[in-house]
């Protein structure tokens, strides 16, 4: 697979979620990166069920929890402060860059930044819904963001960096935007050792959120080379095979055509959520 295809198809996928929301459909959800996630929470997979407080929920725009397909909830982790900027990396329908712009109040602000049209439409559509001001979406990939040198005070990402072809550059390119003592606050699946080779070719399973993601130590050292320091990665779950073959179900059937047969019992403890915390040096 090359970063082109993996982008493509990834594009491709998100697109399809995007369209399912904005269009209303009768399952009241969409199918993408970490599985089904309809609008009960209650039927969402494994890995996007129970992220987000009933609080949060009530402040948010239905098509916004509709298009949540993440991993974790980094703006409730990343500690925002008022005044503070924030940009959401693969920011999807936009529920995290909305929750941000809210903590960090009308003297700060949050970008969202995601290379998918449809889902920029449909983040637009939830901001105007929200009623926030202090919020702002750009078209682009997280490889190359589209924001000067030290211009954010804090990254969150929930559940994409995994998604890229390009690791290393999109940590180079985080470790850029920030100022000087800036914070790199994601959620992500890691891996807690590395998938046969079969498993890590399997589109279903990279859309998934779980054919691309890093085995934990491969993660703390692309951070490290990137210039981060201060690296912490802290579980926030651990799944079963029955958990990924929820996920891969929905991938399958959504994009890819391909898994089904899949033997998942490697997968079983070796693939987890995680907080993900660095700092750049100050």
């Amino acid at each position: 697979m090359t970063e082109r295809n993996i982008r493509e198809i990834v594009q491709e996928r998100y697109g399809q979620a995007a369209r399912a929301v904005l269009k209303q459909s009768p399952q009241g959800g969409a199918s993408a990166c970490c599985g089904a996630a309809p609008a009960t929470g209650a039927e969402k997979d494994a890995i996007s069920r129970d992220l987000y407080s009933a609080e949060e929920a009530s402040a948010l725009p239905q098509d916004a929890l509709a298009a949540s397909l993440g991993c974790g909830n980094p703006t409730a982790l990343a500690q925002l402060r008022p005044g503070e900027v924030v940009l959401d990396l693969g920011s999807g329908g936009g529920i995290d860059v909305l929750l941000s712009a809210r903590r960090v109040g009308p003297t700060g602000k949050a970008y969202g930044l995601d290379m998918t049209p449809d889902m920029l439409a449909l983040a637009h559509k939830n901001q105007a819904q929200a009623g926030v001001t202090n919020a702002e979406f750009l078209q682009g990939s997280i490889e190359a963001i589209p924001l000067p040198d030290a211009t954010v005070d804090v990254i969150i990402s929930n559940c994409v960096i995994n998604l890229s072809g390009d690791k290393d550059q999109v940590l180079r390119e985080a470790f850029r935007v920030l100022r000087r003592g800036g914070r790199f606050a994601v959620s992500d699946i890691v891996l807690k050792r590395a998938l046969p080779p079969d498993l890590q070719r399997d589109m279903a399973l990279w859309t998934g959120c779980v054919a691309g993601a890093l085995v934990e130590g491969d993660y703390r050292a692309k951070l490290a080379a990137a210039g981060f320091e201060e690296i912490e990665v802290e579980p926030t779950r651990v799944y079963t095979a029955d958990d990924a073959q929820s996920v891969l179900s929905s991938s399958s059937s959504a994009c890819c055509g391909t898994g089904q047969t899949a033997d998942l019992s490697a997968l079983a403890g070796t693939v987890i959520s995680a907080f993900i915390r660095a700092r750049k040096p100050a």
